[in-house]
């Protein structure tokens, strides 16, 4: 069996047989989700679904890459760096379901570890892999060789990417739906590139986003939480700085671009109008489900601009 096949099936079969068995014990333990109310009315009665189910994620990335192939330097310490950005999301998600702290690590604990694990990773694959410190600028033949100074480009890029992912799990499907059409973008390019562990890497990932939406579809019974979207913004991330495509990212992930975009603008827009709002409210998703859209729906749309995006993003790289 190809690699790539293997991995998506471990991956997915990973989540489809442990997920029945999380919930459970998820829901003995009061690790339900916590609705604010200062949120969308209709997702009132989302409050108590089980959450934290990224936890699936640790293994099924880990077991769907290493039954598939033997991972090199720059696989390994992309594996761990999504573990550890795992691992800050787990936290998260525990101080607020344990703790009861609705808004979990506070800010400057969460980046800190983020920047942290990030560094170790960007440091990682530049002084011990052959990443190099280059910097590509997508379908053109320039680049632009940043030094030291690339490693404060990839922890950007990586921090970046995790938050950008999170802002964008806020309804059932969107940001593991999302994520998997960026990871088929990442699919396409390692392949045409001959980037063999980033395909297999790519491909664990596309299982895990396919095996979490069984259970993640509108209604959801099981929420990712902080650990799960923590775990894909980091393994895109990690793919974007592997395949030194850090500069076509934005393109491959637009959705999530939007998203973080929307709420910068809606922030600024706030504190300049002094209390006015551009949006209904942000991330946009919100916006549009205020406006009157049904959940799926609005889903749907981002699904297809996320295929669009990534669609366009594979075009230019392959150009």
């Amino acid at each position: 069996m190809p690699a790539v096949i293997k991995a998506s099936i471990v991956a997915a079969g990973v989540c489809l047989l442990s997920a029945p068995c999380l919930m459970p014990v998820l829901r003995r333990l009061k690790f339900g989700q916590h609705i604010r109310r200062d949120g969308p009315q209709g997702h009132l009665y989302k409050s108590g679904t089980p959450t934290m189910g990224g936890v699936m994620f640790f293994f099924s990335l880990t077991l769907g890459i290493v039954s598939s192939i033997k991972p090199d330097r720059d696989l390994a310490a992309a594996l761990l760096a999504t573990l550890g950005f795992g691992l800050i999301g787990f936290f998260d998600d525990f101080i607020k379901a344990v703790m009861k702290r609705p808004l979990g690590l506070r800010a400057r604990e969460k980046i800190a570890g983020q920047v942290l694990v990030a560094g170790f990773f960007a440091w990682a694959v530049t002084v011990f892999g052959e990443r190099g410190t280059a910097v590509f600028w997508p379908g053109t033949g320039w680049s632009l060789d940043l030094g030291w100074l690339y490693l404060p480009f990839a922890v950007l890029v990586l921090v970046a990417t995790v938050n950008a992912v999170n802002l964008a799990d806020g309804l059932d499907g969107l940001a593991a739906g999302v994520t998997l059409f960026a990871a088929l973008g990442y699919l396409l390019i390692a392949r045409a590139w001959g980037f063999e562990s980033i395909m297999v890497y790519s491909a664990a990932l596309i299982g895990t986003c396919l095996g979490f939406l069984f259970f993640n579809m509108h209604p959801a019974r099981l929420f990712m939480g902080d650990s799960g979207a923590f775990i894909l913004g980091s393994a895109l991330g990690s793919m974007a700085l592997l395949t030194r495509t850090e500069l076509l990212l934005p393109l491959l992930g637009g959705v999530f671009v939007v998203e973080t975009v929307s709420v910068m603008v809606q922030v600024a827009y706030f504190r300049l109008t002094g209390g006015k709002r551009l949006l209904r409210m942000s991330p946009l998703h919100h916006h549009f489900e205020l406006s009157g859209w049904p959940e799926q729906k609005v889903v749907l749309a981002f699904w297809t601009a996320a295929a669009a995006f990534a669609g366009l993003g594979v075009a230019v790289a392959l150009y």
